[in-house]
């Protein structure tokens, strides 16, 4: 008999692919970055964010309403390697790699959705 408990638990502790993702509008070429420790699940969520008019980013969103959604791709562009230490924290490690994708691609103003980060 399968103990689901144990099943779920096993699930909890596998790690998921992490890394950075994109959205691309395919027709004014914007885009926007992001980051996450469970990829499949992250484009899977901004893609019902999207359809249900509740993303968080409002620029984003307002574009997608106002296109078909074939217009606009995902995709992942880096992923992170896992360590052997299965108590690690990847949350600084992805925040670098996205910082990285964003230094690189700059998807501000007319090339992207992403917001400038104010340096204090």
């Amino acid at each position: 008999m399968i103990d689901k408990k144990e099943l779920k638990k096993q699930y909890k502790q596998t790690l998921q692919p992490m890394g950075v993702y994109q959205i691309k509008n395919l027709v004014n070429g914007k885009i926007f970055i992001g980051s996450v420790k469970n990829l499949p699940g992250k484009l899977n969520s901004v893609k019902f964010q999207l359809e249900n008019g509740s993303h968080m980013n409002s620029e984003l969103q307002k574009d997608f309403k106002n296109s078909e959604e074939k217009s606009f791709s995902s995709e992942v562009v880096d992923y992170l390697e896992p360590k052997e230490d299965p108590g690690y924290d990847y949350t600084k490690d992805l925040m670098v790699l996205e910082e990285m994708w964003v230094e690189k691609l700059q998807p501000f103003d007319e090339k992207g959705y992403n917001k400038k980060k104010k340096i204090a």
